[in-house]
Protein backbone atom coordinates (compact mmCIF):
# COMPACT_ATOMS: atom_id res chain seq x y z
CA UNK A 1 0.00 0.00 0.00
CA UNK A 2 2.83 2.40 0.86
CA UNK A 3 4.59 1.65 -2.44
CA UNK A 4 1.33 2.19 -4.34
CA UNK A 5 0.72 5.56 -2.67
CA UNK A 6 4.29 6.65 -3.43
CA UNK A 7 3.84 5.65 -7.08
CA UNK A 8 0.61 7.65 -7.34
CA UNK A 9 2.29 10.68 -5.78
CA UNK A 10 5.21 10.44 -8.20
CA UNK A 11 2.87 10.32 -11.19
CA UNK A 12 0.96 13.33 -9.93
CA UNK A 13 3.98 15.55 -9.54
CA UNK A 14 4.78 18.03 -12.31
CA UNK A 15 7.06 20.49 -10.52
CA UNK A 16 10.33 19.99 -8.77
CA UNK A 17 9.85 23.13 -6.69
CA UNK A 18 12.43 24.29 -4.19
CA UNK A 19 10.87 26.59 -1.59
CA UNK A 20 12.64 28.92 0.80
CA UNK A 21 10.92 31.21 3.31
CA UNK A 22 13.18 33.98 4.58
CA UNK A 23 12.39 36.38 7.42
CA UNK A 24 15.47 38.56 8.13
CA UNK A 25 13.33 41.62 8.91
CA UNK A 26 11.10 39.84 11.41
CA UNK A 27 12.09 39.93 15.08
CA UNK A 28 10.80 36.80 16.77
CA UNK A 29 12.17 34.09 19.03
CA UNK A 30 10.36 31.31 17.19
CA UNK A 31 10.63 30.55 13.48
CA UNK A 32 8.18 27.64 13.56
CA UNK A 33 5.45 29.43 11.62
CA UNK A 34 7.89 30.21 8.79
CA UNK A 35 9.12 26.62 8.71
CA UNK A 36 5.51 25.43 8.64
CA UNK A 37 4.73 27.83 5.79
CA UNK A 38 7.74 26.65 3.81
CA UNK A 39 6.67 23.01 4.15
CA UNK A 40 3.07 23.79 3.24
CA UNK A 41 4.13 25.71 0.12
CA UNK A 42 6.45 22.94 -1.01
CA UNK A 43 3.81 20.26 -0.45
CA UNK A 44 1.23 22.33 -2.34
CA UNK A 45 3.40 23.04 -5.37
CA UNK A 46 4.88 19.55 -5.69
CA UNK A 47 1.78 17.63 -4.67
CA UNK A 48 -0.68 19.23 -7.09
CA UNK A 49 -1.26 18.03 -10.67
CA UNK A 50 -0.76 21.13 -12.85
CA UNK A 51 -0.42 19.67 -16.34
CA UNK A 52 -2.74 17.48 -18.38
CA UNK A 53 0.04 15.01 -19.22
CA UNK A 54 1.83 12.34 -17.27
CA UNK A 55 5.28 13.75 -16.61
CA UNK A 56 8.07 11.33 -15.81
CA UNK A 57 10.18 11.96 -12.70
CA UNK A 58 13.19 13.00 -14.81
CA UNK A 59 10.94 15.48 -16.64
CA UNK A 60 9.74 17.36 -13.57
CA UNK A 61 10.06 21.10 -14.13
CA UNK A 62 12.75 22.68 -11.98
CA UNK A 63 11.67 25.89 -10.29
CA UNK A 64 12.23 27.87 -7.13
CA UNK A 65 9.99 30.00 -4.94
CA UNK A 66 11.86 32.30 -2.55
CA UNK A 67 9.48 34.06 -0.17
CA UNK A 68 10.94 36.99 1.73
CA UNK A 69 8.65 37.98 4.61
CA UNK A 70 8.69 41.76 5.04
CA UNK A 71 5.89 42.14 7.63
CA UNK A 72 4.08 39.84 10.05
CA UNK A 73 1.49 40.76 12.65
CA UNK A 74 2.63 37.93 14.95
CA UNK A 75 -0.45 35.91 14.11
CA UNK A 76 -1.67 35.09 10.59
CA UNK A 77 -1.21 38.18 8.40
CA UNK A 78 1.89 38.37 6.21
CA UNK A 79 3.37 40.72 3.64
CA UNK A 80 6.15 39.42 1.44
CA UNK A 81 8.09 39.55 -1.80
CA UNK A 82 8.11 36.40 -3.92
CA UNK A 83 10.92 35.56 -6.32
CA UNK A 84 9.92 32.87 -8.83
CA UNK A 85 12.35 31.22 -11.22
CA UNK A 86 12.08 28.25 -13.54
CA UNK A 87 14.42 26.55 -15.98
CA UNK A 88 14.61 23.66 -18.37
CA UNK A 89 17.53 21.50 -19.53
CA UNK A 90 19.18 22.07 -22.89
CA UNK A 91 19.35 18.96 -25.06
CA UNK A 92 22.61 17.01 -24.86
CA UNK A 93 24.18 19.65 -22.62
CA UNK A 94 24.97 19.95 -18.93
CA UNK A 95 23.19 23.28 -18.86
CA UNK A 96 19.81 24.58 -17.68
CA UNK A 97 18.38 27.65 -19.36
CA UNK A 98 16.20 30.11 -17.42
CA UNK A 99 12.62 30.44 -18.64
CA UNK A 100 11.12 32.65 -15.94
CA UNK A 101 12.60 35.10 -13.48
CA UNK A 102 10.02 37.34 -11.81
CA UNK A 103 9.88 39.28 -8.56
CA UNK A 104 6.36 39.74 -7.16
CA UNK A 105 6.40 42.54 -4.59
CA UNK A 106 2.64 42.77 -4.00
CA UNK A 107 2.06 39.62 -1.99
CA UNK A 108 -0.07 39.81 1.15
CA UNK A 109 -1.69 36.68 2.53
CA UNK A 110 -3.11 34.94 5.57
CA UNK A 111 -1.61 31.73 6.93
CA UNK A 112 -1.95 29.90 10.24
CA UNK A 113 0.77 27.57 11.49
CA UNK A 114 0.05 23.96 10.56
CA UNK A 115 -2.58 24.96 8.01
CA UNK A 116 -2.86 23.02 4.74
CA UNK A 117 -3.21 25.14 1.62
CA UNK A 118 -6.56 24.79 -0.14
CA UNK A 119 -7.08 25.66 -3.78
CA UNK A 120 -9.83 25.46 -6.40
CA UNK A 121 -9.73 26.40 -10.08
CA UNK A 122 -13.36 27.47 -9.75
CA UNK A 123 -13.20 30.10 -7.01
CA UNK A 124 -10.78 32.42 -5.24
CA UNK A 125 -10.27 30.85 -1.82
CA UNK A 126 -7.21 32.65 -0.49
CA UNK A 127 -4.36 34.72 -1.84
CA UNK A 128 -1.60 32.31 -0.82
CA UNK A 129 -2.89 29.42 -2.91
CA UNK A 130 -4.03 31.68 -5.77
CA UNK A 131 -0.61 33.28 -6.21
CA UNK A 132 1.25 29.98 -6.07
CA UNK A 133 -1.18 28.27 -8.45
CA UNK A 134 -0.91 31.25 -10.80
CA UNK A 135 2.86 30.93 -11.04
CA UNK A 136 2.69 27.14 -11.22
CA UNK A 137 0.53 27.41 -14.35
CA UNK A 138 2.83 30.09 -15.80
CA UNK A 139 5.86 27.86 -15.17
CA UNK A 140 4.22 24.84 -16.81
CA UNK A 141 2.99 26.94 -19.75
CA UNK A 142 6.41 28.44 -20.43
CA UNK A 143 8.04 25.02 -20.24
CA UNK A 144 5.51 23.62 -22.72
CA UNK A 145 5.94 26.60 -25.05
CA UNK A 146 9.70 26.00 -25.14
CA UNK A 147 9.26 22.39 -26.32
CA UNK A 148 6.24 22.66 -28.63
CA UNK A 149 4.97 25.80 -30.37
CA UNK A 150 2.10 27.43 -28.42
CA UNK A 151 1.46 24.27 -26.39
CA UNK A 152 1.49 26.37 -23.20
CA UNK A 153 -1.81 28.00 -24.21
CA UNK A 154 -4.13 25.99 -21.90
CA UNK A 155 -1.90 26.72 -18.90
CA UNK A 156 -1.77 30.43 -19.62
CA UNK A 157 -5.57 30.29 -19.91
CA UNK A 158 -5.68 28.62 -16.48
CA UNK A 159 -3.52 31.43 -15.08
CA UNK A 160 -5.87 33.96 -16.67
CA UNK A 161 -8.80 32.21 -14.99
CA UNK A 162 -7.13 32.71 -11.60
CA UNK A 163 -6.76 36.41 -12.39
CA UNK A 164 -10.45 36.60 -13.29
CA UNK A 165 -11.50 34.83 -10.08
CA UNK A 166 -9.29 37.20 -8.05
CA UNK A 167 -10.97 40.37 -9.33
CA UNK A 168 -13.41 40.26 -6.41
CA UNK A 169 -10.57 40.16 -3.85
CA UNK A 170 -8.94 43.20 -2.25
CA UNK A 171 -5.39 41.87 -2.68
CA UNK A 172 -2.94 43.76 -4.88
CA UNK A 173 -1.38 42.35 -8.03
CA UNK A 174 -4.53 41.05 -9.68
CA UNK A 175 -5.91 44.21 -11.27
CA UNK A 176 -4.80 46.22 -14.29
CA UNK A 177 -4.58 49.50 -12.38
CA UNK A 178 -2.44 48.11 -9.52
CA UNK A 179 0.73 48.26 -11.60
CA UNK A 180 2.00 47.93 -15.17
CA UNK A 181 4.08 44.94 -14.06
CA UNK A 182 1.99 42.48 -12.11
CA UNK A 183 0.12 39.19 -12.35
CA UNK A 184 -2.73 40.74 -14.29
CA UNK A 185 -0.42 41.97 -17.07
CA UNK A 186 1.67 38.80 -17.16
CA UNK A 187 -1.43 36.70 -17.82
CA UNK A 188 -2.80 39.30 -20.23
CA UNK A 189 0.40 39.37 -22.29
CA UNK A 190 0.71 35.60 -22.45
CA UNK A 191 -2.88 35.26 -23.66
CA UNK A 192 -2.78 38.26 -26.03
CA UNK A 193 -2.14 37.62 -29.74
CA UNK A 194 -0.03 40.79 -29.81
CA UNK A 195 2.73 38.74 -28.15
CA UNK A 196 2.20 35.53 -30.10
CA UNK A 197 5.37 36.33 -32.06
CA UNK A 198 7.41 36.34 -28.84
CA UNK A 199 5.93 33.03 -27.79
CA UNK A 200 6.83 31.61 -31.21
CA UNK A 201 10.33 33.04 -30.81
CA UNK A 202 10.67 31.31 -27.43
CA UNK A 203 9.97 27.96 -29.11
CA UNK A 204 12.39 28.53 -32.00
CA UNK A 205 15.05 29.91 -29.67
CA UNK A 206 15.00 26.82 -27.47
CA UNK A 207 14.17 23.90 -29.77
CA UNK A 208 15.84 25.04 -32.99
CA UNK A 209 18.57 27.12 -31.39
CA UNK A 210 19.78 26.14 -27.92
CA UNK A 211 18.88 22.46 -28.26
CA UNK A 212 20.97 22.27 -31.45
CA UNK A 213 24.07 23.95 -30.08
CA UNK A 214 25.53 20.92 -28.30
CA UNK A 215 25.83 19.07 -31.62
CA UNK A 216 26.47 22.09 -33.84
CA UNK A 217 27.08 25.38 -32.04
CA UNK A 218 27.42 27.40 -35.24
CA UNK A 219 24.14 26.12 -36.68
CA UNK A 220 22.23 26.73 -33.45
CA UNK A 221 23.65 30.25 -33.15
CA UNK A 222 22.79 31.06 -36.77
CA UNK A 223 19.23 29.92 -36.17
CA UNK A 224 18.96 32.27 -33.19
CA UNK A 225 20.56 35.11 -35.19
CA UNK A 226 18.04 34.54 -37.96
CA UNK A 227 15.04 34.99 -35.67
CA UNK A 228 16.37 37.97 -33.67
CA UNK A 229 14.46 40.49 -35.86
CA UNK A 230 11.27 39.20 -34.21
CA UNK A 231 12.43 40.84 -30.98
CA UNK A 232 12.94 44.21 -32.66
CA UNK A 233 9.33 44.16 -33.87
CA UNK A 234 7.80 43.75 -30.42
CA UNK A 235 5.45 46.52 -29.33
CA UNK A 236 7.26 47.60 -26.19
CA UNK A 237 5.37 50.87 -25.89
CA UNK A 238 2.07 49.13 -25.24
CA UNK A 239 0.72 49.52 -21.71
CA UNK A 240 1.38 46.36 -19.74
CA UNK A 241 4.30 45.18 -21.88
CA UNK A 242 5.50 42.86 -19.15
CA UNK A 243 6.32 39.74 -21.17
CA UNK A 244 9.20 41.29 -23.17
CA UNK A 245 10.69 42.66 -19.94
CA UNK A 246 10.58 39.23 -18.31
CA UNK A 247 12.00 37.57 -21.40
CA UNK A 248 15.07 39.80 -21.44
CA UNK A 249 15.43 39.54 -17.67
CA UNK A 250 15.81 35.78 -18.13
CA UNK A 251 17.80 35.81 -21.39
CA UNK A 252 20.03 38.89 -21.70
CA UNK A 253 23.14 37.29 -20.20
CA UNK A 254 22.54 34.10 -22.15
CA UNK A 255 22.23 36.01 -25.43
CA UNK A 256 25.51 37.78 -24.72
CA UNK A 257 27.17 34.40 -24.09
CA UNK A 258 25.75 32.92 -27.31
CA UNK A 259 27.00 35.74 -29.54
CA UNK A 260 30.35 36.19 -27.81
CA UNK A 261 31.66 33.37 -30.02
CA UNK A 262 30.00 34.60 -33.23
CA UNK A 263 31.73 36.13 -36.24
CA UNK A 264 32.28 39.88 -36.20
CA UNK A 265 29.49 40.48 -38.73
CA UNK A 266 27.02 38.22 -36.94
CA UNK A 267 27.92 39.81 -33.62
CA UNK A 268 27.43 43.34 -34.97
CA UNK A 269 23.99 42.45 -36.31
CA UNK A 270 23.01 40.89 -32.97
CA UNK A 271 24.20 43.96 -31.06
CA UNK A 272 22.11 46.30 -33.21
CA UNK A 273 18.93 44.25 -32.86
CA UNK A 274 19.29 43.47 -29.16
CA UNK A 275 20.19 47.05 -28.23
CA UNK A 276 17.06 48.25 -30.02
CA UNK A 277 14.80 45.55 -28.61
CA UNK A 278 16.19 45.68 -25.07
CA UNK A 279 17.65 49.14 -24.34
CA UNK A 280 17.62 48.47 -20.59
CA UNK A 281 20.43 45.94 -21.09
CA UNK A 282 22.15 47.87 -23.87
CA UNK A 283 25.47 48.06 -22.02
CA UNK A 284 25.65 44.27 -21.89
CA UNK A 285 25.20 43.99 -25.66
CA UNK A 286 27.58 46.82 -26.45
CA UNK A 287 30.24 45.00 -24.45
CA UNK A 288 30.19 42.33 -27.18
CA UNK A 289 32.01 44.78 -29.44
CA UNK A 290 35.04 44.64 -27.19
CA UNK A 291 35.27 40.84 -27.14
Amino acid sequence: LILFCCAVTARAQDLNARVQVLSPKIQTTSKRVFQSLETAMKDFLNGHKWSADQILPQEHINCSFILNITQWDGSSKFSAELQVQSSRPVFNANYNTTLLNVNDKDFDFIYNEGQSIDYSDQTFQNNLSAVMAFYAYIIVGMDYDSFSRFSGTPYFAAAQNIVTNAQSSSYKGWKAFDSNLNRYWLAENLNNKVYASLRGFIYDYHRNGLDMMANNASKGRKTIAGILPVLAQLDRQRVGAMLPILFFSAKSDELVSIFSMASQQERAQAINILSQADPANGNKYQALQRQ
